[in-house]
């Protein structure tokens, strides 16, 4: 049973994912800075503190593999007026608003997937942060464990 100063560290480590919002890349230094300062003292916080880096790094995948199929079908949505071979200019260039395509429509759908993912990754980290205060180990869901 983990004592109160290693519940804490582990809360912490997993609040600290939250520091992004004041800090670039604070999601990833403050975990890592925790972790790597506390892990030989308790395998409850090296376990916590895996879990978090792991679930940030697995975040920062899957929203680099969102973008990268987001941003084909905004270009192509973009550039659907222009005639690359016979440029002359942006005379004939359009965007036509009564008309959505398909293109914007699936846009769209990976848009709101990146905010419900948004939304799923602060309240998977509060949980994470009860469960280290509680005592209890934790392991995010659709986690790729890079750190074992």
């Amino acid at each position: 049973m983990p004592d109160n100063h290693q519940k804490n560290i582990a809360t912490f480590i997993h609040l600290s994912t939250f520091s992004r919002f004041i800090i670039p890349l604070g999601n990833y230094i403050g975990p890592i800075v925790l972790w790597m300062v506390n892990k030989d003292k308790s395998e409850f916080v090296d376990r916590h503190g895996k879990q978090a880096i792991n679930f940030q790094i697995s975040i920062l995948l899957y929203t680099l593999i969102i973008g990268t199929l987001t941003i084909p079908f905004f270009i192509f949505k973009f550039f659907n007026g222009l005639d690359f071979i016979d440029f002359h200019g942006f005379h004939d260039f359009h965007i036509n608003i009564g008309e959505p395509s398909p293109l914007l429509f699936i846009t769209g759908g990976l848009g709101f997937l990146a905010i419900i993912g948004f939304i799923l990754e602060l309240v998977l980290i509060v949980i994470a942060s009860l469960k280290a205060r509680d005592g209890e180990l934790y392991d995010y869901p659709l986690t790729i464990n890079f750190l074992k």
